[in-house]
């Protein structure tokens, strides 16, 4: 049986032609870090994911307290230079086994697919709290302007309806207004504001009483209908479309 991780993943596209600044995109990355770093004393540090070896790996901390570090910054320019079409920075938490890593991934392009960014976590305690994860969407949604964002096991998306767009997940974060008359399935739509107050999006949660498995029938069934309920509506996009 495939072990549960769970992943957060979401898709935006930034305004402009270019790239961002280095500057920006760390600390978009670090606006998160700081969000999830209240779950577990191992989300507090970071490194820079800079090569193959654990020795390499752990060369550069990612941050200091005031955002990116200096040296962070300066190996991503060097490795980027002349670059103007795509760039990747990954962070991980330097931890010793694989049962207690994480890692976060910026990718900024300028052509083709939207921008992405994941965050995966095997850490302790695991994650059995819905809101948690509900949390973690509403802060990445004011951080970047996201088409979609969902998070639950990373290896749910083999069970998924549709290949061609984002699955449900335990929970998904769509930039519509939902109710529970469109999306009856859903076990609780929480909204999710704009700093105007006004709603910018909603999060469909699959299932509320116990964490979101997999490897469960009922659980993989309910968002499946989920998304099926979606598409009949036309209110899932195809990634093709954002």
């Amino acid at each position: 049986m495939k072990p549960t991780i769970p992943a957060l993943e979401l898709q935006y596209r930034r305004d402009g032609a270019s790239l961002p600044s280095v500057e920006t995109q760390f600390d978009e990355i670090y606006r998160f870090s700081q969000v999830v770093g209240s779950f577990s004393p191992l989300l507090h540090e970071w490194y820079l994911a800079t090569g193959n070896s654990e020795t390499e790996a752990l060369q550069y901390k990612a941050f200091d307290a005031g955002g990116a570090s200096e040296a962070a910054r300066a190996v991503v320019r060097t490795k980027t230079h002349g670059k103007t079409d795509i760039r990747s920075i990954s962070v991980w938490n330097g931890a010793n086994s694989d049962e207690e890593s994480a890692g976060m991934t910026s990718i900024c392009m300028t052509v083709g697919r939207p921008d992405q960014f994941t965050f995966e976590l095997r850490v302790k305690p695991e994650v059995n709290d819905w809101k948690a994860g509900a949390d973690w969407i509403q802060a990445a949604v004011r951080i970047w302007p996201a088409l979609f964002v969902n998070f639950g096991p990373a290896w749910y998306s083999e069970k998924k309806v549709f290949k061609d767009r984002p699955g449900v997940s335990w929970m998904l974060y769509l930039p519509r207004v939902l109710s529970t008359k469109q999306v009856p399935e859903a076990s609780a739509l929480v909204p999710v504001f704009s700093a105007d107050k006004r709603q910018a999006g909603t999060i469909i949660v699959s299932i509320t009483d116990e964490a979101f498995s997999d490897s469960n029938p009922e659980h993989v069934k309910i968002a499946n209908d989920i998304e099926i309920r979606l598409v009949d509506q036309d209110l899932l996009p195809r990634y093709a479309d954002l």
